[in-house]
């Protein structure tokens, strides 16, 4: 399944899925979309890109093994649900404030860092598992 169309245009499909996943991330707080289906999408990216071009490439460009990925991404979702005990509300309560970033007013929340969390926890845990799957041992 190597052939030289497929090699050539993974990189650019997975750089377009990989986009479209944080694409979904992003917008997954208040319409379809978020950690669980942005993961799904990024980790088929890089299934895809390793069934082109193979499992040396796909461990470089992720540049940190995969389970590291996923478990940051859990300590990300479980300091999202800390935080709400600091302002003295039940765990995994939604928390809510704006920064201004170069003068732009942005909105930041607790459900969005939780998405992210949980977007690193899929993306992690099923790309170890496709390039467990991917690896071959050499003949």
């Amino acid at each position: 399944m190597r052939t030289l169309i497929f090699r050539t245009m993974a990189p650019y499909l997975t750089s377009l899925m990989v986009l479209f996943s944080v694409f979904v991330l992003l917008r997954g707080h208040n319409e379809p979309g978020g950690g669980f289906i942005g993961g799904l999408i990024a980790a088929s990216a890089f299934a895809i890109y390793g069934i082109a071009c193979g499992v040396s490439p796909v461990r470089r460009a992720l540049y940190f093994h995969p389970m590291s990925i996923s478990g940051f991404g859990l300590f990300i979702a479980a300091v999202s649900g800390a935080l709400s005990m600091f302002g003295a509300v039940p765990f995994m309560t939604g928390l809510w404030t704006e920064a201004s970033i170069l003068g732009v007013t942005v909105d930041l929340s607790t459900p969005l860092v939780f998405d992210i969390g949980v977007y690193l926890v899929v993306l992690g845990s099923l790309t170890s598992i496709a390039l467990a799957l991917e690896e071959r041992e050499e003949d």
